[in-house]
């Protein structure tokens, strides 16, 4: 059996992105020399490279969740008489669907729009600052109540949280719109449902595109089972967080394509 270099076998691993003859070192060949063909030149270039690169990564550019798990496990079913119809459900999809097209088709017209002096929307990885930005100081605070009277005549967004303004949503990238649907499902996951908070995630749903990310498929599914899990707290099926946590799971499972968490209509 012959014997291989360990060199010619990397050179069979790897295939070579130019072709360059193999150097004769017994021909007149002298990389210091200017090349006089492109066969010379290619030689010179393939023996200034090294056999072996590494690539020198920062760990902290990395992003912190670099694996994505996805469960599998459904969403918990209606209590009776809370689930909507079928006819109700395909509604919302179409309306949601035309809802994405205007957003998508006026994004730069919405974009280019100044903003008023008292919004500065905050930076991707802020994740309190978003929370305050969408929910308001007051909510975010967990002082979910009525807004007490003020002497000011005018809305105290800071307060009360920003609506999700298409002049705001517009200029938000891919990454900003998952970082903040992932802060406000976290913060979701530990509270009751609120205006302020269905409001955002309508948005910020109507601005994900698809075909879904891994993580953005995760989070999506995370928020319609805790949809579910809220719905089953609440003691009337009028209440007016049951019409919008059931709008929820409806876009979830028959928009985004995700029919295992679909509710069983009506």
């Amino acid at each position: 059996m012959a014997w291989v270099p360990a060199e010619s076998a990397v050179e069979e691993l790897m295939p070579r992105l130019l072709p360059v003859e193999p150097c004769d070192l017994t021909d007149s060949f002298d990389p210091n020399v200017p090349p006089r063909t492109p066969q010379e030149y290619l030689r010179i270039e393939a023996a200034q490279c090294p056999d072996v690169v590494v690539a020198q990564i920062d760990p902290k550019k990395l992003k912190r969740k670099q694996s994505v798990n996805i469960s599998l496990s459904g969403c918990q079913p209606a209590p009776e008489g809370y689930s909507p119809t079928l006819q109700w459900q395909q509604q919302q999809v179409a309306q949601f669907s035309t809802v994405r097209q205007s957003v998508n088709r006026h994004r730069s017209h919405w974009k280019s729009q100044q903003l008023d002096s008292n919004v500065t929307m905050p930076k991707s990885e802020d994740e309190e600052g978003w929370k305050k930005f969408c929910l308001g100081e007051r909510l975010y605070a967990e002082g979910a109540v009525a807004p007490a009277a003020s002497e000011s005549p005018g809305i105290d967004y800071v307060q009360i949280g920003f609506p999700p303004l298409l002049s705001i949503v517009s200029r938000m990238n891919q990454a900003t719109v998952t970082s903040v649907l992932e802060y406000l499902s976290n913060w979701f996951g530990e509270r009751d449902f609120t205006p302020e908070l269905g409001r955002w995630l309508y948005a910020l749903l109507a601005c994900l595109e698809k075909p879904l990310l891994p993580e953005a498929h995760s989070l999506i599914r995370q928020l319609a089972r805790r949809c579910s899990e809220v719905r089953l707290l609440v003691d009337s099926k009028d209440d007016e967080r049951v019409p919008a946590l059931n709008l929820l799971i409806c876009l979830v499972s028959r928009y985004f394509d995700q029919r295992d968490l679909a509710d069983e209509p009506s």
